[in-house]
């Protein structure tokens, strides 16, 4: 794969960076919360607004959950987790409206789709497809997704490695513009999911996969998994975003705001830029400081036609100047005869000496 286009932009495994703010369940189920949401992300520098498009009976289990009770983040919820999907969930009439508004903002939209019908349902509004954590063992949708013949973008949370050769053979069969998401699907925010995130998984990735573009999905708090990410050759960058983190839903809590989300990115495109191409060389604001700091050679005390010179004869000192001798070039020198008379602190050259 060399690029996969996402609305006007082209992207590469080596960037630029793109920033997918996840909207999730945080509209409330209001479309003006929605816009709100959307005009707040592009401001804030996100290049896209993601959805999530599902019907609750599609998605969840009534009985399923009832039986294993609610677990994990899900445990703090005060509705149970049939009813909270069906809160989340948007109405297929949205779609349009979503896609316009984006459009009107200057983002790209996009949505998670949980099912084939929502899969066709959404394919003439977007450029490119998310799957979630969730649906990586699922290989028919996968499959599915990947016929739009559109870029397919997949989150790895909480499978092992087995589960992503798995979901990355069923794609490859009918695309490779892929990004592949590093991601841990705690969603509690908790400082202690730190330790669970395993960026170093992004090394192994790309051992696996050197021409998919890398990302990383995250439900860390702030931004440091992800200045950690890029570090290690993520691009995609996904996280949860929301106008207030105290609003009460399933998502606003750990999501990132306006003051975060732009800090976030700061921060990202100095990282991203700081990292260079990999090839050491002076570089062009080096220019002045290699020669304030680099050292050349000088003569330690006058000196007349004729003498040969010692090792003793010269010592290397700050500048350097064009035409000198590096320390490391000294021994071009020794037992050789100057040609003139020196003086003290001029610079050594090679044209002073016999040849």
């Amino acid at each position: 794969m060399e690029s996969i286009q996402i609305g006007k932009e082209r992207f590469t495994k080596n960037g630029p960076l793109y920033f997918i703010a996840d909207i999730g369940a945080n509209h409330d189920g209001s479309l003006e919360q929605a816009f709100k949401l959307i005009e707040l992300a592009k401001e804030s520098g996100a290049h896209a607004a993601k959805f999530q498009n599902f019907s609750a009976e599609k998605i969840v289990s009534k009985k399923g959950f009832e039986d294993i009770g609610q677990l994990s983040h899900q445990a703090s919820w005060k509705k149970p987790v049939v009813e909270v999907y069906k809160d989340a969930s948007i109405p297929h009439e949205w779609t349009i409206a979503l896609k316009q508004k984006c459009e009107e903002v200057g983002i790209d939209y996009f949505t998670s789709a949980y099912d084939f019908e929502a899969v066709d349902f959404v394919d003439p509004y977007v450029d490119i497809y998310k799957i979630g954590s969730g649906d990586i063992t699922w290989v028919q949708i996968l499959e599915h997704i990947a016929t739009k013949n559109k870029p397919v973008i997949i989150a790895s949370g909480a499978s092992e490695l087995s589960d992503v050769e798995r979901a990355m053979a069923a794609l490859t069969k009918k695309t490779d513009k892929i990004v592949l998401m590093q991601c841990n699907t705690n969603y509690t925010g908790s400082d202690e999911n730190f330790k669970y995130i395993n960026l170093n998984v992004l090394k192994k990735f790309r051992e696996m996969y050197p021409d998919v573009i890398l990302g990383l999905s995250d439900h860390t708090p702030g931004h440091a998994t992800v200045l950690g990410a890029i570090a290690l050759g993520a691009t995609f960058i996904e996280k949860h975003f929301t106008d207030d983190n105290n609003k009460i839903g399933p998502d606003h809590k750990f999501a990132m705001n306006p003051t975060t989300w732009k800090e976030m990115v700061q921060r990202s495109a100095e990282v991203f830029l700081a990292l260079g191409d990999g090839e050491k060389r002076i570089e062009a604001n080096e220019t002045k400081t290699v020669m304030v700091q680099r050292r050349a050679l000088r003569y330690t005390a006058p000196l007349q036609k004729g003498h040969t010179l010692t090792a003793d004869d010269v010592f290397p000192l700050r500048p350097y100047a064009v035409h000198g001798l590096h320390p490391y070039e000294i021994g071009k020198l020794i037992g050789k005869r100057l040609v003139k008379d020196v003086d003290k602190d001029q610079l050594t050259t090679l044209n002073d000496f016999e040849q």
